[in-house]
């Protein structure tokens, strides 16, 4: 948290505080660690909005748990991630896209799912019938809550997405394959129009605020720890995690 802090205050020197319109509880990449995301929300203000940045499914081991418990919830918003994507790009299409969901974490999601008999080198015929499987062991709500996941969610000069965003760009415009898999930009060039962007996706050793970026990945799946940024009208971003 300190280390988080040092780097918030070095970054803020020409740039105005985050100002949502309402207290936030942004959290990081969950990656099917279900028993960390509810120890993690144990802890978050009652007071906030709990915004998830995605990526809730693949790598670790109850990807179905964790899309069973947020499927739900109707009181979080939950934003879409890479890995929701490529889920629904295997959904729609397992021949074209079923190798590269497979390949970065896909398995483990249809393991959690007791979806078996499919490797990396599956043949169109076997993804397919392993895409029927998956569907049959989805229940309609979870189908439902993947395709109504939001790209990004504006609160005050808080803009909340996956993966960043272009740094040129407002964020009514901004596209939504940035928003999900990232621009080139984003890490680069600074903002000029005051928006803190609150992002996952690529995992930091610590959380970090800093010029007008939020960094909230711990890899919650490989270092069991998952990262919340709690966000009050011009106040410093705090970080809690499990």
């Amino acid at each position: 948290m300190f280390s988080g802090l040092l780097q918030y205050l070095r970054g803020s020197k020409h740039f105005p505080p985050p100002r949502p319109d309402q207290p936030l509880a942004i959290i990081g990449d969950v990656h099917g660690c279900l028993g960390l995301l509810q120890e993690l929300m144990d802890k978050l203000p009652a007071d906030a909005q709990v915004i998830l940045v995605g990526d809730y499914i693949d790598r670790g081991e109850d990807s179905a748990g964790v899309l069973r418990f947020l499927s739900a919830r109707k009181d979080l918003i939950c934003l879409r991630g890479n890995h929701e994507d490529m889920l629904l790009s295997f959904l729609n299409d397992p021949t074209r896209h079923g190798g590269r969901w497979l390949q970065y974490g896909g398995l483990q999601t249809l393991a959690s799912f007791q979806v078996a008999g499919v490797h990396l080198n599956a043949n169109p015929e076997a993804l397919e019938q392993c895409r029927d499987r998956l569907l049959c062991a989805m229940n309609n709500d979870q189908v439902d809550f993947l395709n109504t996941l939001l790209p990004s969610f504006l609160s005050g000069n808080v803009l909340v997405t996956h993966a960043g965003a272009n740094p040129a760009t407002p964020p009514e415009y901004q596209n939504n394959s940035d928003l999900i898999w990232g621009h080139p930009d984003f890490k680069r060039t600074p903002r000029n129009d005051g928006i803190w962007v609150a992002h996952g996706h690529v995992i930091q050793d610590l959380p970090s605020a800093l010029k007008g970026r939020i960094a909230v990945d711990t890899g919650a799946y490989a270092t069991g720890k998952l990262t919340a940024a709690i966000l009050r009208p011009g106040e410093k971003p705090v970080f809690t995690s499990t």
